[in-house]
C-alpha cells in the first residue's frame, strides 16, 4: 500500500514527521527547548516539560544531585521541589517545618552553624529515633549531616553525623 501524504505536506526546519502506517503528515516546528511528547493514541506535540515520569530499574552512573542553600533566622518551609540536598545555615534560633509527607520521598540535610554558633532548632512533624530530637552541634561554624524519609504520613529523621568542618 502506497504511503499518502495528508495534513501538512511541505516539511519545514525543526518539524516531524508523523504517520500511521498509511497516512503521513508533519507538525509544525517546536521552539528552542521543548519536547515532543505524544499519549500514544494522538499526534504528538511540542511540549516545554514532561510532567512526572517512572523510570523503572533504571541505571545511574555518576549523577548529581540538586542542593539547594538557604540562612533562615525564625522559620523555614523545607520544599524537595528545591533540591534533595538541603543546606540550611542557622541565622537564628529556628523551626523547621518539613514538606508534606509523600511516600518513598527523602532528602539529606547539611545542617549548620553561623558563625556565632549555639543556634537551636525546632521540628515539626518528624519521627526520632527513641520520640527525641538530637541534640544538635552547638559549636560555631560546625555542622551535622541528618536525613530523612517518608512514608506517606510521616517524616522519620536520623543522624548521619555530627560535628563536622564544613
Amino acid at each position: 500500500m502506497p504511503l499518502i501524504l495528508n495534513g501538512n505536506n511541505t516539511p519545514t526546519a525543526g518539524a516531524v514527521a508523523v504517520g500511521d502506517g498509511t497516512t503521513l503528515a508533519f507538525t509544525s516546528a517546536g521552539t528552542s527547548g521543548q519536547l515532543l511528547q505524544s499519549n500514544g493514541s494522538s499526534a504528538p506535540s511540542f511540549t516545554s516539560t514532561l510532567g512526572s515520569l517512572t523510570l523503572t530499574n533504571p541505571t545511574v552512573t555518576n549523577y548529581t544531585e540538586t542542593p539547594y542553600s538557604a540562612t533562615p533566622t525564625s522559620t523555614i518551609t523545607l520544599a524537595l521541589t528545591n533540591g534533595t540536598v538541603q543546606i540550611i545555615t542557622l541565622g537564628g534560633n529556628v523551626t523547621i517545618t518539613m514538606p508534606t509527607a509523600v511516600s518513598g520521598k527523602s532528602f539529606i540535610m547539611f545542617l549548620k552553624q553561623d558563625g556565632t554558633g549555639s543556634r537551636t532548632v525546632t521540628w515539626s512533624t518528624v519521627k526520632w529515633p527513641g520520640g527525641t530530637a538530637p541534640t544538635i552541634t552547638s559549636t560555631a561554624s560546625r555542622q551535622d549531616i541528618l536525613s530523612f524519609f517518608s512514608d506517606g504520613s510521616s517524616w522519620f529523621g536520623v543522624v548521619v553525623g555530627q560535628n563536622y568542618t564544613p
